[in-house]
């Protein structure tokens, strides 16, 4: 049989070969793979007979070599190398031995444990994935989770516009974003790059966000402000334009500071070129509004900048006529660039976290918080979350609850749905709100460049039942920081108590409480303190009457309190003149208020005050 199979294989390799001559005499000597030798093509049929026989011909030359290795095998006593079993393998054996070496080989990899995310998981496996695992503080299983939230933030943030703003953030807000802010920021970033005309939306979801959670709010602007400036090292106008863009609509949402605004205006015409010069009118035209109101002064020197790159003329004739253009936007007070939307003014100014952030301070952006890492209190982290989510959702909705009533409800019904919601209202016992505030009051103090300006910002505050002594403080302690003492928190002072009565009996109780901790103040914080007061004495902003809290004797004073009154006296003296002062403490009507600071009950004491008073130059009031 196998002398057959060796005959009818030569048969046919002859048979071939003939044809192959033939051919050859038509179309001339023939090449092994269908090119003839004087570089024309062959023809299609003599190229398919080539390639057949010599198919044939390879196949006869194994079998032939196999069938002499098994005469041999058989003649042997079966001492067999490894490379002569390797050569007798079959070839269903040799490929079923290839594929086995090649799938030892090949590693498996997990794709939820690759640097990329691996490959995409559709949500329903994800999903299926994430219940097959029971342990939820595994590796495997935060890793599934952190996928998930990628996922859902970046969808959420991409749905985002102005009629769904509100659904958007309570969507976000049941996600954990407290451990996905780095992600959260990095999608918004992305998604306003992406599409700069949405970015007065982005900025009031950033402002609702920050609101609550002020932290992301803070990453987010020092991430722009490092963009911002990374592209001004790069001289990059796009990434320039899009972050200072950003910016600008936070600082309309009281997000950021206006400090970091003037910052990124006085850095891009200090220079002036003519990208950093366009780049600054872009940045003015969306947040110019804003700085005028609460920075009017800063903004002029500003202009004055720009009218001075305009008189010099080395700029391009286009940049030009935009400096032209934006001194005609200013004339109109930005009519037509309002700062922000009715419809996106969503959260109320005492209840915005403001962040000041300049240049200069924004130095780490934090990019390890845009990857995974593994969290050994897992579970505690979400349990927090949980609650605190529970928090912030219940109050928007019982406030909506309470807006939407159904109309087949009775009246006395609403009445107790309302009890019940006072009854469950949350109490913060953390401040968080308090904080909130004096942080806005100290930045609007410091932010403004004379009294008037101040108290106009702080007026528009709109402050809440019982904060007015939080605001008082604030001016005192504002006061009591300071070098020397500055005229500037006096006239503040005294300007709140004549627009409104209201501000007067916190300045008083503020006065007594100051009194009897004045020994825990250093000397310069007395001094300021004491010229403070005088101020609003002298003014008759406050009433005089609070004089009658001071007792002048031995055993009442102390060393802090003595200097606190001469100090006091001093200052009172200088702003109404001897003679004046001493008018006021021989005024009978008020010697209700000067019966402690000069005592007649008892001769030690009266002797006490005199000498006090001789001894700081005041002995004419005794």
């Amino acid at each position: 049989k196998m002398q057959r199979n060796r005959d009818y294989s030569r048969s046919r390799y002859q048979r071939g070969s003939r044809y192959k001559n033939l051919d050859e005499g038509r179309n001339g000597k023939e090449r092994r793979f269908g090119k003839r030798e004087d570089g024309g093509e062959s023809s299609e049929f003599s190229r398919k007979l080539c390639h057949k026989n010599e198919n044939e011909a390879s196949y006869s030359k194994r079998k032939d070599g196999r069938e002499e290795y098994e005469k041999n095998l058989n003649n042997k006593s079966g001492n067999v190398s490894e490379c002569d079993r390797y050569l007798g393998k079959s070839d269903s054996e040799f490929h079923t031995q290839q594929s086995d070496v090649a799938s030892i080989q090949k590693k498996p990899v997990d794709s939820l444990l690759s640097r990329t995310g691996g490959a995409y998981i559709p949500p329903a496996k994800l999903r299926m994935m994430q219940a097959q695992i029971t342990d939820k503080s595994s590796a495997a299983y935060q890793r599934i989770a952190w996928e998930a939230l990628k996922k859902s933030i970046h969808g959420h943030i991409n749905k985002v516009n102005t009629g769904n703003i509100y659904i958007i953030v309570r969507e976000l807000l049941k996600e954990n974003i407290v451990r996905g802010r780095g992600l959260l920021c990095r999608s918004i970033i992305q998604a306003q790059a992406a599409s700069p005309t949405f970015t007065h939306v982005y900025a009031a979801l950033v402002a609702v966000i920050n609101s609550k959670f002020p932290n992301i709010g803070e990453l987010l602007l020092r991430r722009l402000v490092i963009q911002f400036r990374r592209g001004f090292k790069r001289n990059d106008k796009t990434i320039c334009i899009s972050a200072a863009t950003f910016v600008a609509h936070l600082v309309n949402q009281r997000v950021a500071h206006e400090i970091v605004a003037l910052e990124i205006l006085t850095l891009l015409i200090e220079s002036p070129t003519d990208d950093s010069v366009e780049v600054a009118i872009a940045f003015l035209k969306e947040c110019g509004m804003k700085l005028i109101e609460v920075s009017k002064k800063g903004m002029d020197a500003i202009f004055e900048i720009l009218r001075h790159i305009l008189h010099e003329g080395q700029l391009d004739k286009r940049v030009q006529y935009m400096i032209e253009v934006i001194f005609q936007v200013r004339k109109d007070e930005f009519r037509d660039h309002e700062a922000v939307m009715k419809e996106l003014d969503l959260i109320e100014e005492q209840d915005q976290f403001t962040h000041l952030i300049t240049l200069d301070d924004a130095k780490d952006s934090e990019d390890i918080l845009n990857v995974f890492k593994f969290d050994a209190e897992y579970e505690a982290n979400e349990d927090k979350y949980s609650s605190l989510r529970k928090e912030i959702l219940d109050e928007g909705s019982s406030n909506s609850e309470s807006g939407s009533g159904s109309e087949e409800e009775s009246d006395s019904g609403e009445e107790s749905e309302n009890e019940e919601s006072r009854d469950d209202a949350i109490i913060d016992k953390t401040e968080t709100n308090l904080m909130a505030l004096r942080r806005t009051i100290y930045l609007t103090i410091h932010s403004s460049l004379d009294f008037e300006e101040c108290a106009h910002k702080l007026m528009r505050m709109e402050l809440k039942p019982g904060q007015e002594i939080e605001l008082c403080h604030m001016f005192l302690d504002c006061c009591a920081e300071q070098r020397t003492y500055e005229k500037f928190y006096g006239l503040l002072s005294q300007r709140f108590c004549q627009i409104n009565k209201i501000f007067i009996p916190p300045f008083q109780q503020i006065f007594r409480d100051t009194y009897d901790t004045i020994h825990r103040l250093d000397t310069n914080k007395l001094r300021n303190v004491a010229k403070f007061f005088a101020h609003l004495l002298f003014t008759d902003a406050i009433s005089w009457e609070v004089l009658s809290f001071i007792h002048l004797n031995e055993e009442e004073t102390t060393s802090s309190s003595r200097i606190f009154i001469k100090i006091l006296f001093l200052e009172l003296s200088e702003y109404l003149g001897l003679n004046k002062l001493n008018g006021r403490v021989k005024d009978p009507t008020m010697q209700v208020a000067f019966e402690g600071l000069f005592p007649r009950d008892n001769p030690k004491n009266t002797r006490f005050a005199i000498n006090f008073f001789t001894s700081i130059g005041l002995g004419g009031l005794t």
